[in-house]
């Protein structure tokens, strides 16, 4: 069937601002959203700019606004969306530095700030660190974040306040923080305390509605700024 695949596109060398332009592809129901920007690439406009790596939902890179919401185009099928008209923008939120492509760097280093990392005192064990299936359950949920960004960027409070740390960041450290072999979540904690941490969260549940990974992200953030107020108590 014939799909009309409308792309948000911008080229700082020859745009003053962005631009939809409109392709008609050969799409069958099953395919992927990325086939269709390949079969774009390849056959009808080489100039088009967007990220992609495993094309199969687990390195995050092909995150983008589909249809008005943030997924992995090599996960949303093409039947998932009506198939007759997709249209395809930039991550919201975030500096577009060509077409679909956006610039990462502050979203990675928000992530870093929070110590997304095992931090135990004690000295380095013989073999692994033991832990217990249910001490591991506790944060098992956090562990499947990808990176992808689709959270953050459909934040109404990280696109009213950019200095928000915003949801991947608190779910990565969520992680650490629940992990019984870990010794550094206070540290974290105090972290995510600042003006910018826990407390810009709305509850809109966007973040929860745009992981791909199903990730229960709202409830994590809930869990971090109850250890915040239980440590103060």
């Amino acid at each position: 069937m014939q799909t009309e695949l409308r792309i948000l596109r911008y080229d700082p060398e020859h745009d003053t601002k962005p631009h939809e332009q409109s392709f008609r592809v050969e799409a069958e129901p099953m395919d992927r959203v990325l086939d269709l920007l390949h079969k774009v690439k390849y056959e009808q406009d080489g100039t088009l700019t967007f990220r992609r790596s495993c094309a199969h939902g687990v390195c995050g890179s092909d995150a983008m606004l589909i249809n008005g919401r943030n997924r992995l185009a090599c996960k949303i099928r093409v039947d998932q969306l009506g198939g007759k008209k997709i249209t395809v923008a930039p991550l919201p939120g975030l500096p577009v530095i060509k077409d679909l492509v956006v610039d990462m760097d502050g979203f990675f280093d928000k992530f870093k700030s929070v110590q997304p990392f095992l931090q135990p005192s004690d000295a380095p064990p013989e073999r692994e660190r033991r832990q217990s299936p249910a001490d591991r359950a506790r944060f098992d949920d956090t562990t499947k974040c990808i990176l992808c960004a689709a959270c953050t960027s459909s934040c109404p409070s990280f696109w009213a306040q950019p200095s928000y740390v915003g949801p991947a960041a608190i779910v990565n450290a969520h992680r650490f923080i629940f992990d019984s072999r870990d010794d550094a979540a206070e540290e974290r904690l105090e972290i995510l305390a600042d003006a910018d941490g826990v407390w810009r969260c709305r509850t809109i549940f966007n973040c929860t509605d745009a992981c791909p990974r199903g990730i229960h992200i709202t409830q994590a953030i809930l869990e971090v700024s109850s250890a915040i107020v239980g440590r103060r108590a």
